[in-house]
């Protein structure tokens, strides 16, 4: 069943439900937050109209709290609930050390937001073993990884660009970026040929796609009628069907070699996959399902283009906006502002011809770092850095006083810190060169790397709620650009000009159609 046969019914049923519960009251605790401020009136009317408002306008609403409220927190109208928003920096320190926002309560977030019990299942929150392999595993090992990263990088580029070197190639940059990302990924999850497969590609790209759309469809409906309606929007069993059909003879393959010689058996891939069957009893008969389920899991959090890096910690553990959103904004700031192309180009040239193509040579590349960084300071992937919910009985109070109540969505706005005078001077223009300026100035040498987190750079979350993937995206972030200022010539579609960002909701994406012109380097 095509998206286009199952999304017309299912928002024919939500306009019903919609009609149906116009009158909806909202939960006890949205009612008993008077003296927060709200964006926009406070009223029951506009509890329903802010809510609809928020789909179609919610960065902007968050921007006008932040400049009305600032240091405060207020509150937005979301469809059935409200949200609480966080912004400055003594409120967000509040969340980030509070244990009753410790790092397991995003758990909640995660189920709501992804409403995972109908489109992915509760297995991943009930046993999150995939994450302590993140952690102990993949994080350890991408020193060993990187010569595969690189290699699927450079084929992958190659391949889709086709540039000859003799004129102008027009790339799509989002779905170019998607490929060469999903490629990458998978060769790190689950190794060649399958990373290369165009149907188990088309599947984990799409399966991100599916979980996001219906998520929302279903997020729409009043509470009581998810467990009627959910599991009829979701695609989740078809989409574990379709991954059990490319990994399901690997998985079986892996577990049998295992059990006749051992953990350590001849020939054993050195993957993701690998490490998560490590970690699992190879007799357990739903192993492959639960494996496949995880794997494309991660596949979400690498490929997913509409949420900010920090919403799903356990359920993703690769950062979920950098490996599309944040490359492809960076192409939109080097092509626009071609200045620093060249010196990009110099430094990665130079540290490859010193050092090779290393995961210490990536290192080295200082400027690179410090021009990614700058470009997820500039572009949040959606209005909030952090999203938490309250789980004392008694709610949560912030160190100002105020109080919000027991189940509430709390935000932190990462806007609010990325773009605040007192943490960066000029924080409006663009500066590339920014972070790499205050290293060599010796000021936040330590803490100014783009996989560095703090309370002004909120875009991997920060302290128990840092994303434990960061390492492997900013990893293959770095090859990316590198791989291709060296390689190439790039240009912007048209000169100077960059098309604006596509926002729904919570979230903010570059333009999906925006081209970059590409030519291959004759002697690079």
């Amino acid at each position: 069943m095509g998206n286009s046969t199952l999304v017309s019914p299912a928002l024919a049923i939500l306009a019903a439900v919609w009609v149906l519960f116009s009158f909806w009251i909202p939960n006890g605790s949205s009612l008993q937050v008077g003296s927060i401020p709200a964006v926009g009136s406070s009223g029951i009317l506009e509890y329903y109209t802010g809510g609809w408002r928020f789909l179609f306008h919610g960065p902007e609403m968050v921007t006008e709290g932040c400049e009305k409220y600032p240091g405060r927190v207020f509150r937005i109208p979301r469809v059935f609930r409200w949200d609480f928003i966080v912004s400055g920096t003594t409120l967000t320190q509040d969340i980030v050390t509070a244990p009753e926002m410790s790092y397991p309560l995003s758990e909640r977030s995660e189920m709501q937001s992804l409403q995972t019990d109908f489109t992915i299942g509760p297995e991943i929150f009930t046993n999150p073993f995939h994450v302590d392999v993140v952690r102990r595993k993949l994080t350890r090992n991408l020193g060993r990884c990187f010569p595969d990263i690189r290699d699927e990088v450079s084929c992958a580029f190659d391949e889709i660009i086709a540039s000859d070197g003799t004129d102008w190639t027009p790339v799509t940059v989002s779905p170019m970026t998607m490929k060469v990302v999903a490629r990458t990924l998978n060769h790190v999850f689950v190794g060649l040929p399958t990373c290369r497969n165009e149907d188990y590609l088309n599947l984990a790209m799409q399966y991100t796609i599916d979980v996001v759309l219906r998520a929302q469809l279903i997020y729409l409906l009043p509470s009581f009628l998810r467990p009627i309606f959910g599991p009829l929007i979701s695609s989740r069993n078809q989409s574990v069907r379709k991954g059990l059909k490319h990994l399901g003879p690997i998985i079986e393959y892996r577990i049998e070699q295992e059990k006749q010689h051992g953990s350590d058996w001849p020939g054993k891939p050195n993957d993701y996959l690998s490490w998560l069957l490590e970690s699992v009893d190879i007799n357990d008969e739903h192993t492959a399902a639960d494996i496949v389920w995880r794997i494309l899991g991660m596949n979400m959090s690498g490929i997913h283009t509409t949420s900010s890096v920090t919403y799903f910690p356990i359920l993703l553990s690769i950062p979920a906006h950098t490996m599309i959103q944040t490359f492809t904004h960076a192409l939109f700031d080097l092509t626009t502002q071609p200045s620093y192309i060249i010196a990009l180009r110099e430094e990665a040239e130079q540290v490859v011809k010193e050092h090779g193509w290393t995961k210490a040579a990536l290192n080295k590349m200082h400027k690179i770092d410090s021009f990614l960084r700058e470009s997820q300071r500039m572009h949040n992937t959606g209005p909030f850095a952090i999203m938490r919910q309250v789980l004392d009985p008694l709610g949560f109070k912030f160190s100002d006083g105020t109080v919000v109540p027991y189940g509430s969505f709390v935000n932190v706005t990462g806007r609010g810190e990325h773009f605040n005078k007192t943490n960066y001077e000029n924080p409006d223009v663009f500066d590339g060169f920014r972070s790499h300026k205050m290293r060599e100035e010796g000021n936040g040498m330590f803490n100014r790397h783009m996989i560095s987190t703090s309370l002004d750079h909120l875009s991997f979350g920060h302290k128990v709620h840092a994303c434990p993937g960061r390492f492997l995206a900013a990893t293959e972030l770095k090859t990316m650009l590198a791989h291709l200022v060296i390689n190439y010539d790039l240009r912007a579609e048209i000169e100077g000009v960059r098309r604006p960002d596509d926002v729904f909701g919570i979230s903010i994406v570059p333009n999906g159609r925006a081209k970059v012109w590409f030519r291959k380097r004759c002697n690079p």
